[in-house]
């Protein structure tokens, strides 16, 4: 189903972004899986003849949402220390962007095509997209290394976060 034609402006006012971490490492047990919510965003998708999709995040409005496993349930300061840890350390406060340049549509489903940035890094990536029911979502499996982000890590090594993060969004249009 395609977009419909005009110019559709989403956020956190009528959408989600999200990013959904993993661990891996001897201590993998002792962490977390968590969910982060980017809390300021801006997407603008246009529709009709010449589909295009473009998106800015601000890395300082990145939150845990939520940490599933770990030897301890997450305290307020673990979610400060790893929003610090993200925020600084991670992404380095550069602007987040993505900028189709293209977007096919076959019925069933969309895939745009264009540029990441993320951490002042930018790679091509391919994101496949649904839209039913005035509602888009899609989701992107990315490597961290793609984009020389450094594995956060801790304990000497033993516990690290996963190199794959997936990026799963939705939005009214």
């Amino acid at each position: 189903m395609s977009i419909e034609a005009g110019t559709h402006k989403l956020g956190p006012s009528n959408g989600s972004l999200q990013v959904k971490t993993g661990k891996e490492g001897a201590a993998a047990k002792m962490g977390h899986n968590l969910v982060l919510g980017v809390n300021s965003w801006e997407a603008t998708v246009e529709g009709g003849d010449s589909p295009s999709i473009s998106l800015t995040a601000d890395p300082e409005s990145v939150e845990v949402i939520s940490g599933e496993g770990g030897a301890k349930p997450l305290s307020d300061k673990d979610k400060g220390e790893i929003k610090k840890s993200i925020t600084k350390k991670v992404l380095g406060g550069s602007q987040i962007t993505f900028r189709s340049t293209s977007v096919e549509d076959n019925g069933a489903q969309m895939l745009a095509k264009g540029d990441l940035s993320i951490a002042g890094k930018s790679n091509s990536v391919s994101v496949p997209l649904s839209v039913s029911g005035g509602k888009i979502s899609g989701s992107l499996s990315l490597s961290q290394k793609d984009f020389a982000i450094k594995q956060f890590s801790t304990m000497m090594g033993a516990l690290k976060v996963s190199d794959q993060v997936e990026v799963v969004f939705e939005g009214q249009v």
